[in-house]
């Protein structure tokens, strides 16, 4: 532990500090969970780039959002692993900086990409005959670039304002990695003008995406009721509920985790909610999406239609006996 007088060097990540025998089941539980996240997301991108029904802007912006999930967990959920089956971990002060842009970069990128995804189902609603055009390759890109963009400045702010603190209280962070609320425990020095920019920072990406995600929804509503027939407004609908989904569940923990009033006050609370969102929605989105959504269903369908055809021959072709000729058989 260092001393009120020394800089601190290196941190001690605490984990959960719970029983070993109940360690070591956390360690099976987070391991199979991350291998369901790596499995999924990295199915969802090969299944995308390898089906031409699939090959729209929905989809494309959908492929990076698992490429975000596999990134987001991957950050956090090794760390979270080697901690539980160490009990605890020490880190360096480097890359605890490290983990902790990261970690705000893609959890951005993620909330911006949320929001495009929200504006492209709202084209797809509101102007469908403009779809084609309004989303060329071009556009879909540079929105992907300006979510990526976003999010890099308001990690470079956030992870300069953080680790400009002081930190010499100790180097025991009550956490399973390197966020906010724990390291903010360990500062010695005024802390409150660069917390003051860090939640501005928050508030704003946060508020941005959700404002531009519910000002697209309100416009897909409208087009939806304008619709005459029930069974229209059903299959419009259909195409947004997976993304409703996702967004509901990210921002809903994001928003707890973040805006509320006590935050880093409860850090069992705060342990619970952020392995929620770091750990459990980047497994359940591809889930969501192959679920609730029959074009990734019609997809996966044909794909597992191929690999019983491929089965079938490689078993035809295993059992047919070559034939011997005449002259090569054995006398005996």
């Amino acid at each position: 532990m260092a001393e009120n007088s020394t800089r601190v060097v290196e941190f001690i990540l605490m984990g959960f500090q719970v029983h070993a025998e109940l360690q070591l089941c956390l360690f099976f539980v987070f391991l199979a969970f991350y291998l369901i996240t790596m499995g999924g997301n990295l199915g969802m991108i090969m299944l995308i780039q390898s089906e031409p029904q699939l090959q729209t802007p929905m989809y494309f912006f959908l492929s990076h959002l698992s490429f975000l999930d596999i990134c987001y967990s991957s950050v956090i959920v090794p760390q979270l692993l080697e901690t539980l089956r160490t009990e605890k971990t020490v880190i360096t002060y480097e890359r605890c900086a490290t983990q902790f842009f990261f970690f705000t970069f893609y959890g951005s990128t993620e909330c911006f990409l949320l929001a495009v995804m929200a504006y492209d189902r709202y084209v797809a609603v509101c102007n469908p005959l403009l779809y084609a055009t309004a989303m060329t390759p071009h556009t879909r890109l540079g929105l992907v670039a300006a979510a990526y963009a976003g999010a890099m400045v308001n990690s470079v702010v956030r992870t300069g304002c953080t680790f400009s603190i002081s930190f010499c209280k100790s180097n025991q962070v009550d956490f399973f990695f390197c966020d906010l609320p724990p390291l903010l425990k360990l500062a010695c020095s005024e802390t409150r003008p660069r917390e003051q920019v860090i939640y501005l920072f928050a508030f704003l990406v946060i508020i941005l995406s959700i404002s531009v995600i519910l000002i697209s929804y309100m416009f897909i509503i409208w087009a939806i009721l304008k619709i005459q027939t029930a069974g229209g407004k059903a299959r419009t609908f259909s195409t947004c509920t997976s993304h409703m989904m996702a967004v509901a569940l990210f921002f809903g923990t994001l928003i707890f985790i973040y805006l509320k009033g006590n935050m880093g006050k409860s850090l069992w609370e705060d342990k619970i909610v952020s392995m929620f969102y770091t750990v459990i929605i980047p497994m359940l989105n591809p889930m969501i999406y192959s679920l609730r959504n029959k074009e990734v269903q019609e997809a996966l369908k044909k794909v597992f239609k191929r690999f019983v055809r491929v089965s079938q021959a490689e078993k035809g072709w295993r059992f047919i006996r070559p034939e011997v000729p005449a002259s090569h058989a054995l006398s005996f």
